[in-house]
């Protein structure tokens, strides 16, 4: 034999422009493809790839379906508000029932928004048209002193 490669052989001392299927001696993170370091994904990061499991990755112990979240954001669900007009079958918001429109305006006389109590778009009109003829006659404040 020779000491000449084959043809479709590279020799190992010159390098390649392709990658070798070989493992590199630098061991890298799996998910780290080369090129400059990531930025942590703390604070202002745009990076654009989110992080599913906990430490260990999508894959990882600790993370992914079923395995405890440690660290990251924890995801909070609300609970979906109905309202109360709607349930209660309510045609008129009558500006006379002090006591129906209290719990809808904050100490101070503001009127609370749709997303705090939960009244649908067109009973939270009809409840702000009410609260404004109650304040006009006085029944509600329009606002209290500090």
């Amino acid at each position: 034999m020779s000491d000449q490669p084959a043809p479709h052989e590279t020799p190992s001392a010159t390098p390649s422009a392709s990658p070798s299927p070989s493992p590199s001696p630098v061991h890298r993170s799996e998910g780290h493809t080369g090129g400059p370091p990531r930025r942590s994904e703390g604070h202002g990061g745009g990076g654009g790839q989110r992080r599913e499991g906990g430490p260990g990755g999508p894959g990882g112990p600790g993370g992914g379906p079923g395995g405890p979240r440690r660290g990251g954001k924890r995801q909070y669900f609300r609970k979906k508000k109905v309202c109360r007009f709607c349930v209660e079958h309510v045609d008129f918001i009558d500006y006379k029932r002090v006591e129906m429109l209290q719990p809808f305006v904050q100490e101070r006389g503001k009127i609370l928004p749709r997303r705090m109590t939960g009244t649908c778009s067109r009973h939270q009109r009809w409840l702000g048209e009410a609260i404004k003829r109650a304040r006009n006659i006085a029944l509600l404040p329009f606002a209290t002193e500090l």
